[in-house]
């Protein structure tokens, strides 16, 4: 309870502007449903409480347009349902239990959380529609039908639309600020990754410590991305700059783990320059980190590459793993001055020229089937129990909960645990709230629409400040929305007392939310063991698949970027070791190697060698899959020994010879190193 009563009493002066913008939106979103007449004014308050879980204005208009979509579509789907069965209750709740279903499971498959409200809108508004009618089945026609669906759709937008243009207009927080001070700690963190991969004294722990801080901030950064594009007419290109940065990201750590392994592992093989080359990278990444401002970090960025340059060119005798490495360490380089760029690209009204693909999430079919079987499993428990009773207040166990299963599907049962113990407290608090504070006095004013604003503007307030702090959110939740539907705000409203319905209405939400409680706990989905093995299965596929797509490295990153997340999470739970993720890792870099290796030879060769490029991309491939099960790599290296003897190395310089033996050796050692610690680790495990 600490958190509530800190948030409560020491506010933070953001958080109370937001508070007052909230009860703003809120006070307009009541008025206007009033002064259209429309049935249920509580429907357009909670369509603001929602859009105020961010204020910042792109995300509260990117939410808003997906909760309208996800609103409309919803209506006609319920408008459909009553259609086709008007007096046959059970076929048209199994109707509409497919439809949760069919919602959650897709909402499982996104990442982006204004979209999963597109989706959650979509339930809930048909469930309204087609459980309003049930309730009432003698006034039922195509009208009456009609009508409710037009009345809920409304105001859901009035809410909506009161929402974003109180966010738009007072005190304006702009997501492009957010999403500057997301890059800014993305590239930092990045830069100190680089730092600690290059540092003889780093430890395995700060590394891994590191790369999960890098991959969350990169997930936050890639969902805000696309709200920027709603921030005026440079928001596309910051959208674009985002991506960019995200992507080049990937590639930072897709190269920068080759010389931190090697050092820890292979000291032997660096030379005199590689080493002073090495030492000098650490020391200017840490001092690009510590600049502040662009032009500062521009400019030591340009001198380390000219300084590599110089490494490169005095170096003698280097063998062909060493010549390949001075090329990697300037490409690396290369990298983090287009990451500076795009950061620029951010923070001014410059538009960046080159666009990249956003990190796309995981996919797995096995999520969404246990997600909306999960969602579906809850509505019919309520419309079980609602078929039998005939009580309408069993219809806030087929609403409310539900939304919130879908809402919450992504998160980790240990995070979903504290969060629906904090909204239970929430309607506990709400309950009091109304039972103590808002029903007497509305039972008691004359109904006009200020007194109705004064005596609710305190519990919304408090609320929202709740609302405004990511560890008090579902208390906030838990307190705006069932306060809402226990008061329920109408025109005119001067209120009877009826505490029983109230308490009814509070103890149905409640045991809705512990029934909620116990189907996360029952229907957990699929193990981490099958998720590791089908998202290392994944990352084997577009292995093979890589060299077939236009910018593949930019591609390859956007379809690493969650997966790498997901690893290092599941991995987390799995076993205390971090070799899955760092056989990740290498799969990142390998892709990489791959893709330089295939234009080397395309660039002399043309597609003369592809049968063979082809060829020892699969090798890669099955090499990696190999690694994930403790198993010999040995079909890369006979095949990599075929394909060298197989080129025209007369067409070819010296040189060039010698970095296609250092990028086939430096794959060779990166797979047995991998295939050696997880060989180690599963014999120690038992079976």
């Amino acid at each position: 309870m600490q958190p509530l009563i800190t948030s409560l009493l020491f506010p933070q002066r953001d958080a109370i502007k937001f508070a007052i913008k909230g009860v703003l939106a809120m006070a307009l979103a009541l008025y206007m449903a009033m002064f259209f007449s429309l049935e249920r004014p509580n429907w357009a308050l909670i369509g603001a409480i929602f859009l105020q879980m961010r204020p910042e204005s792109g995300l509260v208009l990117e939410k808003g347009l997906y909760q309208i979509i996800g609103t409309v579509v919803g209506g006609a789907v319920g408008i459909l349902i009553l259609e086709l069965f008007p007096s046959e209750p059970i076929l048209a709740m199994s109707c509409l239990a497919l439809w949760l279903g069919i919602n959650a499971g897709l909402s499982a498959l996104v990442r982006r959380v204004n979209l999963i409200y597109a989706f959650a809108m979509a339930g809930m508004t048909a469930s309204l529609v087609v459980l309003l009618v049930m309730v009432q089945p003698q006034q039922a026609s195509s009208a009456s039908i009609f009508d409710i669906a037009q009345a809920r759709v409304s105001e859901i937008i009035v809410g909506v639309v009161c929402a974003a243009l109180v966010s738009t207009l007072i005190w304006p927080v702009k997501v492009s600020t957010v999403l500057r001070a997301n890059a800014r700690k993305s590239i930092n963190q990045t830069l100190d990754y680089l730092a600690t991969e290059l540092d003889p004294q780093g430890s395995h722990a700060s590394r891994h410590q590191a790369i999960d801080g890098i991959l969350e901030s990169l997930t936050e950064l890639n969902d805000d991305s696309t709200a920027v594009s709603y921030e005026g007419p440079h928001g596309p290109g910051r959208n674009r700059a985002s991506n960019l940065l995200s992507n080049k990201i990937l590639s930072l750590l897709a190269l920068i783990q080759i010389f931190g392994r090697l050092q820890r592992n292979h000291p032997e093989l660096i030379s005199t320059s590689m080493g002073a080359m090495l030492d000098d990278m650490y020391q200017s990444f840490r001092a690009i980190a510590s600049a502040t401002s662009f032009a500062d970090s521009y400019q030591l960025t340009q001198a380390l590459r000219r300084r590599q340059s110089q490494y490169a060119n005095t170096a003698e005798n280097e063998s062909a793993l060493g010549l390949r490495l001075f090329k990697i360490a300037q490409d690396l380089s290369a990298e983090l001055v287009v990451i500076l760029k795009s950061y620029d690209a951010l923070t001014s009204e410059r538009q960046p020229k080159l666009n990249a693909p956003r990190i796309k999430p995981h996919h797995d079919p096995l999520v969404g089937l246990s997600t909306g079987l999960r969602s579906m499993v809850m509505f019919v428990v309520g419309a079980t129990l609602w078929l039998g009773t005939g009580s309408s207040t069993v219809l806030m166990i087929m609403i409310m909960p539900v939304v919130f299963s879908i809402m919450m599907a992504r998160l980790p049962m240990m995070i979903l645990t504290v969060v629906l113990r904090r909204i239970l407290i929430g309607v506990v608090i709400a309950l009091a709230l109304a039972v103590f504070y808002a029903l007497p006095l509305l039972a008691q004013s004359s109904g006009d629409y200020e007194l109705l604003i004064l005596i609710l503007a305190g519990p919304y307030f408090a609320s929202l400040l709740l609302l405004a702090n990511r560890a008090t959110l579902p208390y906030g939740l838990g307190i705006s929305i069932p306060f809402t539907i226990f008061v329920m705000p109408s025109p005119g409203m001067v209120q009877a007392f009826q505490i029983d319905a109230t308490v009814s209405n509070a103890l149905a939400i409640f045991v809705g939310v512990s029934v909620l409680y116990w189907l996360f706990k029952m229907i957990t989905g699929p193990s981490l063991t099958l998720m590791m093995q089908r998202l290392m299965k994944n990352t084997y596929r577009d292995l093979l698949a890589l060299s077939y797509h236009p910018k593949a490295d930019m591609w390859f990153n956007a379809r690493m970027g969650d997966r790498l997340l997901r690893i290092a999470t599941y991995e987390k739970g799995m076993t205390k070791s971090r070799n899955l993720i760092d056989l990740a890792l290498t799969a990142l870099n390998l892709g990489h190697v791959s893709l330089h290796l295939r234009n080397m030879i395309q660039a002399r060769y043309g597609e003369q060698l592809n049968s063979e490029l082809d060829s020892l991309q699969k090798a890669l491939a099955c090499a990696f899959l190999n690694c994930y099960y403790g198993k010999s790599p040995q079909v890369f290296h006979r095949t990599a020994q075929q394909f060298l003897e197989r080129l025209p190395k007369h067409e070819l310089s010296d040189e060039e010879v010698e970095l296609i033996r250092g990028s086939i050796e430096r794959i060779a050692l990166s797979l047995n190193r991998s295939a050696t610690m997880i060989a180690v680790e599963r014999s120690q495990t038992p079976a």
